[in-house]
C-alpha cells in the first residue's frame, strides 16, 4: 500500500530497511499530532502486523490493561486474564510472539505515551520485554509512535536507564514542504496554482490531516472560512486539542506560544518570562525544547551575536494563523477569512507568513542557488545605530566568501522596485556592511512571489528567486 502515501521517500526507505534487516529493530516514529504518523506505518506494514495497539487517550492504568488484554486475546485467538500490572501484560504478549512463525513479527504501539500512566510502572515493564526478550531475538521489528513528542524524546530518543541507547533508529515526521504538497494535490486530483499552495501553507503549515480537509471546486478562501471559521467546522477547536495531545500541562506552552505570537521577530527568555508571566529556570528550559523540538519554534541569534543574546521565535504557521485571525473572530463570522482579504490585517499576515515561508524552506533556498554543498549558516540581522533600525530578515552566511541578504516580499503580482524602496535596500546593505564589519562579499537576493519587474532601480539585486524556488 506504499503507492497511497504521498511524498515521504525518505521516511518509507528507512521503513523498508527496519523491515528487511537481519536482527531485531525498536524504531520510534514521533511528531506533532495530524503529521501522518499512524498513516504512514499502516500503508507500510498494515497487512504484516503480528500485533497492534493503541493506547487510550486520559485513561487510567486499569483500563489501559483491558484494553491490552482485549486487544491481545482478539488478535491472538487467546483468552488471557486481564493482566494485573505491565509485567505481566507484556510476559503474556511474549508468550503469544513465541508460537508465531512469521519471519519478521511487526509490533506496532500507537500514542504510547498514553499508556505510561502516573505509578503504573510501564516504562519499567517495557523496558524489560525488549532488553531481556525482544533485543535478543533476530525477528523483532518494534515501532512505537505518538504525539506525545516529549515523552518520546524523554523516555526513548534522551532515555539515560533501562532504554538508554537501545533505539536502533528514530524518524522525526516533518509537515510536508511545498513540493510534497503540491504532489499531494496531484494524487487527489485537486487543481491549485503554486500562489494557492502557497496561501494554504501560510495558514496551515504542511500537515497532511489538515490538507485532506480541502474540498475540490472551491477556492482557498471558502475552503478556510469552510474549516475554521464555521460554526461547525471540523478544525475549529483544533489548536486546543493540538497543545493538549503533544504535551502535557498544555496550557504552560500555550501561554509561551501566545507571548511569541506577539513579537514576530521573537523574545529573549526573560521577554518570555514577563509577557508569558511564567517563572524560569527548569520548567520554561522545558518547554521551550518540547517546542522547539516539535518545531514550532526556533531559536536564534543574529549574525554576529553571542549565544546569551538568543532569541526565540515562533515558526508555526497554524499557530500564528490562530493568534492573528482565529482568537480575532469575535462575533463569530462564519466569512471571516474571505471578509478579512485586502484588510490592513490580511496584508501585514501576508507578508509575514510569507518571510515564515522562506524560513521553513531554506533548504530549498540553498538548492536554487546552487549552494546544497556549500556550508552555511541562517541567521537574521537587526542594525544597533540607524533609525528606524534596518534589519534583514534572512541571512545565508556562506563558507565560499559570499553573504546573501534575502529581501523577501509577498505580492499577487510582479514586484516592482520604486526609487524610495531602492534607498531602503541600499540603506540596509550599507549598515549591514559597517556595523558587521565583514570581509565576504555581500550580495542581495530577493525573493518574490512572481518575480521583479526589471526596471532602473532593479540593478541593485545580485540574484532573484521566486515562489517557483521554494518547491525544488
Amino acid at each position: 500500500m506504499e503507492n497511497n502515501i504521498s511524498g515521504r521517500e525518505q521516511e518509507k526507505s528507512i521503513l523498508r530497511g527496519v523491515y528487511s534487516s537481519d536482527k531485531s529493530e525498536f524504531m520510534a516514529i514521533y511528531g506533532r499530532r495530524r503529521v501522518g504518523k499512524t498513516f504512514l506505518i499502516r500503508e507500510m506494514f498494515a497487512d504484516k502486523f503480528t500485533f497492534e495497539i493503541s493506547g487510550l487517550a486520559n485513561a487510567k492504568t486499569k483500563s489501559q490493561l483491558l484494553n491490552f488484554t482485549l486487544t491481545l486475546n482478539q488478535q491472538s485467538g487467546g483468552n488471557h486474564k486481564v493482566a494485573e500490572n505491565w509485567l505481566e501484560a507484556f510476559t503474556q504478549l511474549a508468550g503469544y510472539l513465541e508460537h508465531k512463525t512469521e519471519k519478521r513479527k511487526i509490533l506496532f504501539f500507537d500514542e504510547i505515551p498514553w499508556m505510561d500512566t502516573p505509578r503504573s510502572d510501564f516504562l519499567t515493564a517495557f523496558e524489560h520485554f525488549w532488553n531481556a526478550w525482544a533485543s535478543a531475538r533476530k525477528d523483532i521489528v518494534l515501532i512505537v509512535c505518538g504525539s506525545a513528542t516529549s515523552w518520546i524524546i524523554s523516555n526513548l530518543i534522551n532515555n539515560y536507564g533501562g532504554l538508554h541507547n537501545r533505539l536502533t533508529t528514530s524518524i522525526f515526521l516533518k509537515p510536508f514542504t511545498l513540493l510534497e504538497c503540491e504532489k499531494y494535490f496531484k494524487a487527489q486530483k485537486i487543481s491549485v496554482s503554486r500562489k494557492q499552495i502557497a496561501e494554504y501553507y501560510m495558514i496551515m503549515g504542511g500537515i497532511p490531516f489538515y490538507l485532506s480537509k480541502i474540498k475540490k471546486g472551491l477556492s482557498v478562501p471558502q475552503n478556510i472560512d469552510n474549516l475554521f471559521f464555521d460554526t461547525k467546522s471540523e478544525l475549529r477547536n483544533e489548536f486546543k486539542n493540538l497543545y493538549a495531545a503533544l504535551f502535557r500541562k498544555s496550557d504552560e506552552y500555550v501561554k509561551v506560544v501566545e507571548a511569541l505570537s506577539k513579537k514576530s521577530k521573537g523574545l529573549t527568555r526573560s521577554e518570555i518570562e514577563n509577557v508569558a508571566k511564567i517563572s524560569g529556570g527548569g520548567t520554561l528550559t522545558k518547554i521551550l525544547q518540547n517546542l522547539e523540538y516539535c518545531d514550532f519554534i526556533r531559536r536564534y541569534s543574529d549574525f554576529n551575536k553571542k549565544k546569551r543574546d538568543v532569541l526565540y521565535q515562533l515558526i508555526d504557521p497554524f499557530t500564528l494563523f490562530y493568534f492573528k485571525f482565529i482568537t480575532k473572530n469575535e462575533f463569530n463570522d462564519e466569512h471571516f477569512w474571505a471578509n478579512s482579504l485586502g484588510t490592513p490585517l490580511h496584508n501585514t499576515w501576508a507578508g509575514f507568513a510569507f518571510e515564515m515561508l522562506a524560513l521553513l524552506h531554506t533548504t530549498e533556498i540553498k538548492r536554487a542557488l546552487g549552494i546544497s554543498g556549500i556550508q552555511s549558516a541562517v541567521s537574521a540581522w537587526r542594525s544597533t545605530k540607524t533609525s528606524p533600525a534596518a534589519q534583514i530578515d534572512l541571512l545565508i552566511n556562506r563558507k565560499d566568501g559570499i553573504i546573501n541578504l534575502v529581501e523577501i516580499k509577498f505580492s499577487d503580482r510582479i514586484f516592482a522596485i520604486t526609487k524610495t524602496y531602492e534607498d531602503n535596500l541600499q540603506n540596509k546593505i550599507s549598515a549591514f556592511k559597517e556595523e558587521s564589519k565583514t570581509s565576504k562579499s555581500v550580495h542581495l537576493l530577493m525573493l518574490t512571489t512572481f518575480g521583479i519587474k526589471q526596471n532602473k532601480y532593479a540593478g541593485l539585486i545580485q540574484k532573484e528567486l521566486t515562489l517557483d524556488h521554494l518547491f525544488l
